[in-house]
């Protein structure tokens, strides 16, 4: 298990970067517990908090955005709550460097895996409600994401490529793409799809992986788009 913080170091580092000091350390403690490190982790604290991070985000987005429709809303807080973005934000906090993890997550890297890191910060925002309530929790929520929250591009840009991709066939009355697994690789835990993106009518297809097979459906459906002819890929 990867050693322990001082007490005192772990509570800085919170109040710095969550703006909460904890009533009870425990929670903090649990949150930032992966289930390697034995059996007081933070999967159920995680549960939660991905609620309340859903919940405050829209909240923002509604107040910051009073013309967005409901699409609108959705694609924006998608982008602020993706596993990538809260992964990055974990990152930047340094908080890999105050999980416990099994040592076989340790020695394979997991301080550094999005995944943890992401989860982590979730269960950091349960156990901030847990503590003090929505208002701490969702003032958390502010804190971590203001950044990100000035410099959210139009909603419309923010559109999946799947998504994208789709509404340009629709607009020119072609026929939709078609995507197929073609390979399935890796340990059940961390396994890695290929999929195939095509567009028959136009000859188009391309080839991609992900840790997901949504993921690499989103991933192949961006290199068609790509492809696409500029009059198409332009509407």
């Amino acid at each position: 298990m990867i050693p322990l913080r001082k007490p005192d170091d772990v509570a800085d580092w919170v109040e710095r970067s969550f703006g909460h000091v904890f009533t009870a350390p425990a929670l903090c403690s649990t949150a930032l517990t992966h289930r390697s490190a034995g059996a007081d982790q933070n999967e159920r604290l995680e549960f939660l908090g991905d609620s309340i991070l859903n919940c405050a985000v829209a909240r923002l987005l509604y107040d910051a955005h009073p013309q967005a429709d409901e699409g609108d809303l959705s694609r924006l807080r998608a982008s602020l709550v993706s596993g990538e973005s809260l992964a990055q934000i974990a990152a930047d906090l340094g908080l890999g460097e105050y999980l416990r993890l099994g040592s076989g997550e340790l020695k394979s890297g997991g301080f550094r895996r999005a995944s943890i890191l992401a989860d982590a910060l979730e269960a950091m925002l349960g156990a901030i409600f847990l503590d003090g309530g929505y208002e701490a929790a969702a003032a958390a929520v502010t804190r971590l994401l203001a950044a990100k929250m000035a410099e959210l591009p139009a909603a419309g840009t923010l559109k999946d490529p799947k998504t994208r991709l789709q509404e340009l066939m629709q607009a020119r009355g072609l026929a939709l793409p078609v995507y197929t697994l073609t390979a399935v690789a890796g340990d059940p835990h961390e396994q890695t799809f290929t999929v195939m993106c095509e567009v028959p009518v136009l000859g188009i297809g391309a080839r991609a992986e992900g840790g997901s097979r949504r993921r690499a459906e989103q991933l192949a459906a961006a290199k068609v788009i790509e492809l696409l002819p500029a009059e198409i890929r332009s509407l």
